[in-house]
């Protein structure tokens, strides 16, 4: 060929070969020369060979210019096998995901996968995953799985709930998390999961947990049952006096696994959660856990977490599981 330009095209990108040239018929100018371009996931890419010396035409070079000729075929061979391997390597997700009744609630198991476990490219330090759009989860890919699970309580008044993994942060090989598609599965959550029965409340006293205070006359019932449910917390921090109202109640598994007479009961633990407003503004989720461990209350125990729904990292309350410091949680029979 003579200052021709052709280009090989594959599913990812483009091969361009620029002004090849006929090394075995022809002597070579200093104004000759040989550029490979490519484009892969990585970006644009450029081989040239700038100057060739110029050979003359004599019998006793043609060796020379045909070992000259193969030696550039060679490299235009390589370059392409670099362009297929990177285009073939295009990140990407897998999830898997499934729905079930754990302890009377539905909840989701998921396991999201690297494109490469185990190899390079396959850590990422930030895999999201949303139900329904919503972040529930933030894991890393790491070796040696390059893989993570988890579960949690799937969305209130739907049936079908879309898991997605989204790559938050660039790969460990530094291909783009912005060129990476996410992963989505639907599944169908089961509308057959028994709640417990039995409701909680404060036993007519405020119940005082570390800093924070949940308002007197408080009731969470096991089945959800509306409009019984009431739950306030108020508490200070360096920021100020924060208050939290309860709106809607959404999840609830009762077990019993103390005793909470009396009064007789046939739970003793709640662990739940629900949705409502912080200050005043919406938007914020509430995941809780209260522990009937008999009178007087000294024993009983309780926990708080408090964070924004669409940003679960803004946490405005966390108090682990301990013991009350006063008040009574008191387990009851459900009256409904």
């Amino acid at each position: 060929m003579r200052n021709a330009t052709e280009t090989g095209r594959s599913k990812t990108g483009v091969l361009v070969f620029t002004n090849l040239f006929d090394l075995t018929s022809r002597p070579l100018t200093r104004s000759q020369h040989c550029s490979i371009n490519f484009v892969s996931p990585l970006g644009p890419h450029l081989f040239a060979i700038d100057e060739l010396v110029p050979l003359r035409r004599t019998k006793g070079n043609l060796a020379m210019k045909r070992t000259v000729f193969l030696v550039v075929i060679a490299l235009v061979a390589i370059c392409l096998q670099c362009f297929l391997v990177n285009s073939a390597s295009a990140h990407s997700l897998t999830i898997t995901a499934s729905a079930s009744c754990v302890n009377g609630a539905a909840v989701i198991s998921y396991t999201a996968t690297s494109w490469n476990p185990g190899g390079v490219g396959g850590s990422n330090p930030e895999i999201d995953i949303h139900f329904n759009g919503v972040k529930v989860d933030s894991q890393p890919f790491a070796l040696p799985t390059d893989a993570f699970s988890g579960q949690k309580g799937a969305p209130s008044a739907t049936n079908i709930v879309t898991v997605t993994a989204v790559a938050i942060a660039d790969w460990d090989d530094g291909f783009l998390a912005s060129n990476t598609a996410p992963a989505s599965v639907d599944v169908t959550i089961p509308s057959d999961c028994n709640p417990g029965t039995g409701r909680f409340t404060g036993g007519g006293k405020q119940v005082v947990i570390g800093v924070a205070t949940v308002t007197k006359g408080f009731e969470v019932d096991c089945d959800l049952h509306q409009p019984s449910n009431n739950l306030e917390v108020n508490w200070q921090d360096a920021s100020g006096s924060h208050h939290f109202h309860m709106e809607t109640f959404d999840s609830a598994v009762c077990t019993l696994n103390g005793n909470p007479v009396p009064p007789k009961a046939p739970v003793n633990t709640i662990v739940a959660s629900g949705t409502g407003r912080f200050d005043g503004n919406p938007g914020f989720t509430i995941q809780f856990t209260l522990i009937d461990n008999g009178e007087p209350g000294t024993n009983d125990k309780a926990g708080f977490l408090i964070f924004e729904t669409a940003n679960p990292s803004n946490v405005v309350l966390a108090i682990p599981v301990i013991t009350i410091t006063t008040g009574n949680i008191q387990a009851h029979i459900d009256q409904h």
